[in-house]
């Protein structure tokens, strides 16, 4: 993905409050999937719900806006990471799913992933391993957006990723966790991808200064294993290249004169923030 320089990346007030509604256009529609997903599902009926959702509630898909892809969602099961192209398949117990999914209202967008594991009561020890996945994943991003409420330079939340991943305490006790270096997170407004970059991990390079009007999706990818990937036959699904399972955790965040916001989030980030110690404030 490349990214243009970082000359105009920061949006004014009234800017601020129109990608409100888009973000929570985007939040609908992961919540209707998530609402839905069970076993014996195809990730085209998931893609339908979210297509539907967005429409119904005066949206359309910016995915189905890329050069090439005409889905609204893209649906990343087991060791695919990202990009995954909905399709027939049917959806097994126990599978780890990654749904990203993005809406644009009035020419300005929303962009955020989850993750969610399947139940499988014949086997509780690879559902727990990739649910745990899932929360490093989804922690991980969390910790990096409450970073972001008081760094003075992006990069620095690149650096909480990777910190709270080396110090959880299943890191400790050997797991193995990968966080992609290939594929980053990136500023989001009038465009679904925007400059600057956001790194999750760390870089040498500050970033851009953390001020009002800057807007990012931070989306960490992690793998329980190697950070090598490959894209497959279809050229847009990545995978992991030795297997392993993979999580992808996304929210867009926007900074404003009085705090942070999660604008695809309900709360704001209130609820996951707290026992951050952050409290996120609404854009006046």
């Amino acid at each position: 993905m490349a990214f243009g320089k970082n000359k105009g990346i920061y949006k004014t007030p009234a800017e601020l409050r129109l990608m409100v509604r888009p973000g929570l256009v985007t939040a609908a529609s992961l919540a209707a999937v998530r609402e839905a997903i069970r076993p014996g599902m195809t990730t085209l009926e998931l893609d339908a719900i979210a297509d539907r959702t967005i429409r119904s509630l005066g949206g359309v898909s910016n995915f189905q806006m890329v050069p090439g892809y005409r889905h609204t969602v893209c649906t990343s099961v087991n060791d695919d990471i990202v990009h995954g192209i909905p399709g027939g398949r049917m959806l097994e117990p126990g599978d780890i799913v990654s749904i990203d999914s993005g809406a644009e209202v009035d020419g300005w967008n929303g962009d955020s992933a989850i993750t969610i594991v399947l139940d499988d009561p014949a086997r509780p020890d690879e559902v727990a391993a990739r649910r745990l996945l899932s929360e490093v994943t989804e922690q991980s991003m969390w910790h990096g957006i409450a970073r972001l409420a008081s760094a003075r330079h992006l990069n620095e939340v690149g650096e909480a990723i990777e910190e709270f991943v080396e110090e959880h305490p299943s890191t400790r006790q050997g797991a193995v966790y990968g966080i992609l270096t290939d594929y980053v997170g990136h500023g989001i407004g009038r465009s679904m991808h925007e400059a600057p970059p956001v790194f999750n991990y760390r870089v040498r390079q500050r970033g851009p200064e953390v001020k009002p009007g800057l807007v990012v999706a931070i989306e960490p990818m992690i793998t329980a294993g190697t950070t090598e990937t490959y894209t497959r036959e279809d050229e847009w699904t990545v995978a992991s290249a030795d297997g392993s399972m993979a999580s992808h955790w996304e929210h867009s965040v926007a900074v404003h004169a009085d705090g942070i916001w999660v604008l695809t989030s309900p709360d704001g980030g209130a609820a996951a923030l707290a026992p951050l110690g952050v409290t996120p404030v609404p854009i006046p």
